[in-house]
Formats: structure tokens, C-alpha cells, sequence
């Protein structure tokens, strides 16, 4: 089994790509985009009278330059917005995935609607055949998802019209030059040499003709490759959708784990008693990402706690210890309370926050704290998505935790936003400058659209209103570069909060997790390995890296093997003087099915009086010669030249002349007569215990 991280990801947004080689086939692991190079670009203007041509002409990304003024300048300006690149944004995939031979690829396995947002690129491109898996929830969200992005990129189009080259005017070496080193670094790394990866934005028929390609299924449903691989998707708690993986093949059982949570609020909850086998990857980096701060607070005491654990119900309790819950909530709560400061002092909230849970659950209880103030304000959904989004949100029971189901069984809405629908306090319209959302438009308000990148869709436009409002609040997530996000809009006198959401297991549970699962194998990220002193498991493990293969040897020296009763009822079973072992002779049509080989009876005729084909033993020469004289076939023992060679032989002279030479290990009979020939391997096999 070969093993390569292709990236480690980022945070909840980035998540990590992995290729694997089992049992002949290749995997890939998630096909997500980079967004954190997307704040370089420069968000469409307000309108078209913005950028004048001359600036169109100069800036970096358009136009022609001066090379004297770039060789006289010697002292770069501070970065400020007209160091952006004002021109359609090209979007970020894995960059070590463009080393890869796609049409080599069989398997893309997606583990979350994030996952999924970079797959039209592989599935437009040339030969690509790989069967692509992924939850109902996660399919169907993922493509809403596509399709907003498609929409809120058609504004970039709209501006700067079509490229008529192939390589747009930014990314040529002259353009690259221009561009202030701070932006080059997150465009192409420390080094400067990122420069693959770069893809122009796929259309609404990439989409379409990408989910053609995606095969859905079910929480706990098998799905059989080519007969050989038992996949089958296992609820994670990160996202409605969201899932692990469990591979099952014939020389090897793998088990998955991304990016999950114990307890959810929204999804259902990770199902982990379910990923128990011989092999684990892990590929949750949510724990390596806060590396730093648990280092300095409770790295010591961590690895005392956890010496500690034996049993089984000590270790349960650990994971399912509903602290980390407790925490989420009180996240919820504090930005709720400032979202109400901000609504009571005149001002506005922006929410571009693109976790469908977070969203769900933010929407409830803002609206809740509102109605406890008193404060008539307006919640406003703005996306191209928006009713379809909620639409599935209120039909999707099974993928929700168990507190979301019992709702539905007792007759309640799953989730509030359908009550604040009815009573109008919640408003869903496609995009700003929709019709009903100016006739409905009302300020103070709350507001939840996209892009969390601040580059795309309604944020760009409300944050451009309100940015000057010392009254007014943007929440932002963790992980995204705040300074370079804002400065477009800057200066800025609205507030920021920036939040960092539950994306994972923590460091204090990963070892639990592996004491409960009690793999054989685990494949563990190079830092977090380190962290959690592997030193004193009982399993074998193994630290990757980015972009380096790992190479993992069989745990399995032989293969099962299920044979049908009625073939198993009919064989001949021959006792071994050796050891007391009895064997029998297979003979039948050998299938691969489910990851699992099964013989069954062939559906010819078989005849009972086959010639056996392996013998055990010595013969005795002269009970051969005895035997052979019994069939007319006279011989005489020879006696070998040396003394101590342990080489027999019979010297046949009637009909005709033959020789049978009985070494240690083997038997050989040289004679020209074929009917002769046959003769003598019957009086061998006489003798002699075969099957």
C-alpha cells in the first residue's frame, strides 16, 4: 500500500487531499480549492466609473508597464488596495495533485461538501474516468455550493469581460514582478515557486457535468468497486453530510478519518465504534493547526492523563465528555450578545460565515435574543442559493443528530428558521439588487450571505456600506488573513469579531480514539505523531509528510478464501503422515466479489478419476519395482556411483528403455515411449500420497 499526502489543508475551508494505492487501485481523498490566495484580487468595484483607464493600464494585472520605473524603484510602497490585482480572479487547486496522471486515478472519495468544490477542474479535464463517491447531503450541498460560486464569479466576468489568451496578463513574469512581495507570498509561497495550481473559474456546465459523475449513498451503505473494494461513507459530526471512510479489500481494511466531531448540534453525531480495523489514516489536521497553543498549556499533563486510561468506559466517557460542546455554545452566545449590542446601538451585522450548521444555529438564536430585547429587526438570507439551501435544510432528517430527529418525530420543525419564515422575520432572496429585497430592505439588520473570503458575492457590496459604521459588527472565522481581507475596505470603523469554530478532534482525544479503535497500523501526520508521544502505543505507526509516499507493507501473508457448500461437501480429503494435516484438491471457478474471493463449483461436468497433482513423500525403489513388475514393465536397481549421494535409480529395459531417478526433493522419468511414460507415473503415484 502506498500512501501521499497531497496537501495538508488549512482550516475548515482547505481541507486536506490524499492519494492512496490499494489493492491495485488508486484513491484520492477530497478535491477541495485554495481560497486563501483569493484575497490578492481585488473585489469588483461598486460600479464602472471606479477604475479609471488609466489606472486599468498600470496596476498590476492589466495593461502594459515600465520596466526603467520597476529597475529605478529600489524601495517598495507599503501594501495598500491599489496593490491588489484588479482582474478576474483565477482560483487555487492541490498543486502536487497537477504531478499526478489522472487518468490513472479509479477512486475520488469526498468527504465533506468542502471537499468537494474543486472537483469540476479533474472531471473536465481529459481522461478522466475515476468513480466519484460522496453522501447524499454532501452531493447536494456541494453543488449548491458550485453553483453560488459560479454565480457571485459571474460578476468578475460581467467587469473585465472575457481573456481572449489562455494565461491572463497577471500571471505573465513582467505582471509578476509588478506585484508587492507580501501579495506574492500568498500567491506562490515563501519561495516564490508555487506557481502551479492556478485555474480559471469552471462554468454552470462543468458543474452539471461533474455531478453526473458522482455516485451517492447512504450512511453505513456498502458500495462495491469492481468487485474488489467495499466502501462505505460513516458519519463524521463536522458538517450535515459530512463523513468518514472505510475501504475493505482482500489483502487489507482501511479506515478514514477527516476532519470529525464527537458531539454535533446539527449533523449526526461521529460514528466511530464503526472505523475500528487493522488500518488508520488520519487525516484530521484541526489538532496540528492549534499545535502551538496546547504546546504551552497542557502538552505536560496530557500525556500524564492519558498513561493513565485503561479501560474502556474510562475512555468513552473521554470522547463523549460534552465540554467541547459546552464551549461551541458559549461561541454562539458571546456572538449573539454582540450581535445585539451592535443592533441596539443603531448598527448592522454581516455574517459571512459559510458553515450550513453554524448558519442554522446563529439563526436561531439571534433571532431568539432578539425577540427577548424586544428589537423588530430583520434577518435577510442573501444568496443565489438561499431557498434551495433551507429547503433541504428542513428534508434532510436522517443526516441531523438525534435532539434534530426527535423534533421531527414530536411534530416540530427541525430547525427555527422555518417558524421565522412564516412570521417574516427571516427573509431569503437571491441576491442585493434583487427587487423584493429593495422594497423589503431595512435597516438595522442582520445578514447572512457569502463570500467568507470577502472577495466575492453580497459581502463584498454590504461591506462596502457599512465599513465606516462604528456601529455596525463583522463576524469573520479563523483562518482567513483578516488584514489583507479588509483592506479593500479600509480605513475601517466597523467592528471585527473573529471567531474559530470547533473543525476537529482535539489533541487530548486522539489518543483515546486510538485506544478505543486499536488499529494494527496508523498513518499519522508528521507533527501530530510527535506531539502525542506514538512511542507508547501498541500499534505500528507511521508519520507522513506533504508530498512524500508512504509506503505501508501487508499485514496479511495469505488470503481467506469462502468456498460454496455443495463444493466443499464433495471433496476428497487425504491424511498427511506429516504433521496430521489433511488435505484436499480445489478445483472451481474463483470470483472476486465485495473484496472477497469465493470459489464456487465449475458448471462443466468434473470427472472423479483425475490424475492427482502434487505427491508428498519418497517412493520406495523397490516396491516401485515391485509395482512396475506387477504391470509388465521389467527394470533392475542401479546403484549410484557415490557412495554418499542419496540419488536412486531404476534402469528400465522392457518394452522398452527408460530411466527413474528418485532424488531428494523430486522425481524424474526420462523415456521416449509417451504410453511408457504414463505407465510409470501411475505405478509413482500408486505409491505415493497425492491429491
Amino acid at each position: 500500500m502506498e500512501f501521499t499526502c497531497l496537501s495538508r489543508g488549512g482550516f475548515f475551508y482547505f481541507p486536506p487531499c490524499h492519494m492512496l494505492e490499494v489493492c491495485g487501485f488508486r484513491i484520492q481523498f477530497d478535491c477541495p480549492m485554495d481560497f486563501s490566495a483569493l484575497p490578492i484580487f481585488s473585489p469588483v468595484p461598486l460600479d464602472f466609473d471606479v477604475i479609471s483607464d488609466e489606472e486599468l493600464s498600470t496596476h498590476p494585472g492589466n495593461g502594459s508597464f515600465n520596466l526603467e520605473n520597476v529597475s529605478e524603484e529600489k524601495i517598495e510602497k507599503p501594501l495598500d488596495v491599489g496593490s491588489l490585482i484588479k482582474a478576474e480572479p483565477w482560483y487555487k487547486i492541490i498543486k502536487n495533485l497537477r504531478l499526478w496522471n489522472l487518468s490513472f486515478t479509479d477512486i475520488v472519495l469526498i468527504s465533506s461538501p468542502m471537499g468537494m468544490l474543486g472537483l469540476p477542474f479533474l472531471t473536465r479535464q481529459k481522461g478522466f474516468s475515476a468513480k466519484i463517491y460522496a453522501t447524499e447531503a454532501t452531493a447536494r450541498l456541494g453543488k449548491m455550493m458550485m453553483d453560488d460560486l459560479v454565480a457571485m464569479h459571474m460578476e468578475f466576468k460581467q467587469f473585465y469581460g472575457s481573456e481572449d489568451d489562455a494565461t491572463p496578463q497577471w500571471m505573465r513574469q513582467e505582471e509578476l514582478e509588478l506585484l508587492h512581495h507580501a501579495l506574492k507570498e500568498v500567491a506562490f509561497g515563501q519561495d516564490e515557486a508555487d506557481l502551479g495550481g492556478w485555474m480559471p473559474m469552471y462554468s454552470a456546465a462543468d458543474v452539471k457535468d461533474c455531478m453526473k459523475k458522482v455516485e451517492t449513498v447512504r450512511y453505513g451503505e456498502e458500495a462495491c468497486y469492481n468487485g474488489a473494494l467495499v466502501i462505505k461513507a460513516l458519519s463524521c459530526g463536522l458538517e450535515i453530510g459530512a463523513c468518514n471512510w472505510t475501504i475493505n479489500g482482500p489483502k487489507r481494511d482501511i479506515a478514514y478519518i477527516s476532519s470529525s466531531i464527537f458531539s454535533s448540534s446539527n449533523a449526526m453525531n461521529f460514528d466511530y465504534l464503526a472505523l475500528q480495523g487493522e488500518t488508520i489514516i488520519y487525516s484530521d489536521f484541526s489538532s496540528v493547526e492549534s499545535m502551538n497553543d496546547i504546546l504551552n498549556d497542557t502538552s505536560g499533563s496530557l500525556t500524564e492523563n492519558l498513561m493513565a486510561l485503561r479501560n474502556e468506559e474510562t475512555l468513552a466517557n473521554l470522547l463523549s465528555d460534552p465540554a467541547e460542546s459546552v464551549g461551541e455554545s458559549e461561541k454562539l452566545s458571546f456572538i449573539c450578545s454582540c450581535a445585539i449590542q451592535s443592533v441596539e446601538s443603531g448598527g448592522s451585522v454581516l455574517i459571512p460565515i459559510n458553515r450550513l450548521g453554524v448558519t442554522l444555529q446563529l439563526l436561531e438564536q439571534i433571532s431568539a435574543s432578539l425577540d427577548c430585547s424586544n428589537l423588530k429587526v430583520p434577518i435577510y438570507l442573501i444568496s443565489s442559493v438561499a431557498e434551495e439551501l433551507l429547503a433541504l435544510a428542513n428534508v434532510i432528517p436522517e443526516w441531523l443528530c438525534k435532539q434534530r430527529q426527535e423534533k421531527l418525530f414530536s411534530g416540530e420543525p427541525m430547525f427555527a428558521f422555518v417558524d421565522l419564515l412564516k412570521e417574516k422575520k427571516l427573509h431569503a432572496f437571491p441576491a442585493v439588487h434583487s427587487p423584493k429585497l429593495l422594497i423589503n430592505w431595512q435597516e438595522p439588520c442582520v445578514v447572512f450571505c457569502p463570500h467568507w473570503s470577502l472577495r466575492l458575492g453580497p459581502v463584498v457590496h454590504l461591506l462596502r456600506r457599512w465599513c465606516g459604521d462604528p456601529s455596525s459588527l463583522l463576524v469573520l472565522e479563523k483562518g482567513l488573513d483578516a488584514e489583507l481581507a479588509l483592506l479593500p475596505f479600509r480605513p475601517m470603523s466597523m467592528k471585527v469579531l473573529q471567531c474559530a469554530f470547533l473543525s476537529g478532534i482535539k489533541l487530548d482525544k486522539v489518543r483515546p480514539l486510538l485506544k478505543v479503535l486499536q488499529p494494527k497500523v496508523v498513518m499519522l501526520p508528521e507533527n501530530l505523531s510527535r506531539l502525542i508521544n506514538t512511542n507508547t502505543e501498541s500499534c505500528t505507526v507511521f508519520s507522513y509528510s506533504e508530498g512524500e509516499t508512504l509506503r505501508v507493507p501487508n499485514l496479511k501473508d495469505s488470503l481467506e478464501l469462502e468456498i460454496a457448500p455443495d463444493l466443499a461437501m464433495s471433496f476428497c480429503w487425504r491424511k498427511l503422515q506429516q504433521g496430521n494435516i489433511d488435505i484436499a484438491r480445489l478445483k472451481g471457478e474463483l470470483s472476486l466479489n465485495c473484496g472477497k474471493f469465493k470459489l464456487f463449483p465449475e458448471n462443466a461436468h468434473v470427472a472423479t478419476d483425475q490424475r492427482p497433482l502434487i505427491h508428498w513423500g519418497q517412493p520406495d525403489l523397490k516396491k516401485l519395482l515391485n509395482v512396475l513388475s506387477k504391470m509388465g514393465i521389467e527394470g533392475s536397481l542401479q546403484q549410484s556411483d557415490a557412495e554418499s549421494s542419496n540419488v536412486g535409480v531404476i534402469r528400465i529395459h522392457d518394452p522398452t528403455e527408460a530411466v527413474i531417478e528418485i532424488q531428494d526433493s523430486r522425481t524424474i522419468i526420462s523415456v521416449a515411449d509417451k504410453t511408457l511414460c504414463a505407465r510409470i507415473f501411475d505405478a509413482v503415484d500408486s505409491i505415493l500420497n497425492g491429491v
